[in-house]
């Protein structure tokens, strides 16, 4: 059965949404996870945080004072101390869960030796990025994946389309375009993906590369929107699915069969049905498939019923 219900949203909220990340030698990760749990799960704090050699990389949200306590716990830590991070608000908790995670990279590029502490492109501020975008001396590179860049982008940018971030060096590698123009500008969402890519960039001996400080979503927090580049809404990794310029949350929903985001105008597709399917996977699943996805909507619903939240949901 279709869903013909518009997407309506609050434009603010009550709990803080805190987007941080940070490149540090921290050997000492593996210990460190057991503390950083402990902290989140005292201050009710929910999200993702993955912690791994190379540094910190991760959302949560919580209330201002709960945020505040889990970011002094991480400047305390000599490897974080210059540690920054953007804030947002939701209307309600955007996460079902806390979860730290060991990982081998806290963005997965999949190439060896890239060090963002070691070479890096040039930051450039919010209020400065319209003029070097501008440039037609510049290419500017997106380096998020396809459902991100589906639902917005810098206007005149490459998408490259790829579909995780481990695509992206071959990418670069396959587009021998990229040497035409002398100046290189990449963005990503937080900022965490296009500092790594800029540091591979100059690997590759490209000179002039520069990335946002800060990504899209410091952009949109800072730039007013009648002076923007920004064309469309922000995919975030959370139930919020989107944000626009101001930080307000954005218009969209995520399909929970393909996990895309979906405008209010397809969910009153024929394709759409509620955690089962949508206009961008309807054709790549069965009706097995549909099925499953069925029995997993109603155990959601029934969770719903009882006031409870259905994790596998």
């Amino acid at each position: 059965m279709t869903d013909t219900t518009t997407i309506d949203r609050p434009a603010a909220g009550t709990t803080c949404v805190a987007a941080l990340y940070h490149f540090a030698t921290f050997p000492r990760y593996e210990t460190f996870r057991a503390p950083l749990q402990a902290v989140c799960d005292e201050n009710g704090i929910k999200g993702t945080l993955l912690i791994a050699r190379e540094g910190i990389n991760g959302t949560v949200a919580g209330t201002d004072e709960a945020i505040a306590r889990l970011l002094a716990f991480l400047r305390a830590q000599p490897e974080f101390a210059k540690l920054e991070h953007k804030e947002s608000r939701a209307s309600k908790m955007p996460f079902l869960r806390m979860k730290v995670r060991l990982k081998k990279e806290i963005v997965t590029m999949g190439v060896e030796d890239i060090d963002p502490n070691k070479i890096v492109g040039t930051y450039v501020d919010p209020k400065d990025w319209n003029a070097l975008i501008s440039d037609p001396e510049t290419i500017v590179i997106d380096t998020r994946n396809d459902y991100e860049t589906a639902i917005g982008i810098f206007k005149g940018a490459v998408d490259p389309k790829t579909k995780t971030f481990r695509e992206f060096p071959d990418w670069v590698k396959n587009n021998t375009g990229l040497h035409n123009k002398p100046k290189i500008a990449m963005y990503c969402t937080g900022g965490i993906r296009c500092e790594k890519a800029t540091a591979f960039m100059k690997e590759q001996g490209f000179d002039d590369v520069y990335h946002l400080k800060g990504g899209i979503l410091k952009y949109l927090e800072e730039v007013p929107a009648e002076e923007s580049l920004w064309e469309g809404a922000c995919f975030v990794f959370d139930e919020r699915v989107s944000v626009e310029h101001g930080l307000k949350e954005g218009n969209h929903r995520l399909c929970h069969a393909c996990r895309n985001p979906i405008t209010a105008e397809e969910v009153n597709s024929p394709y759409y049905e509620e955690g089962v399917s949508c206009s961008h996977c309807y054709d790549t699943r069965t009706e097995a498939d549909r099925e499953r996805y069925r029995q997993r909507q109603h155990q959601i619903a029934l969770a719903k019923q009882r006031g409870q939240k259905h994790i596998g949901g």
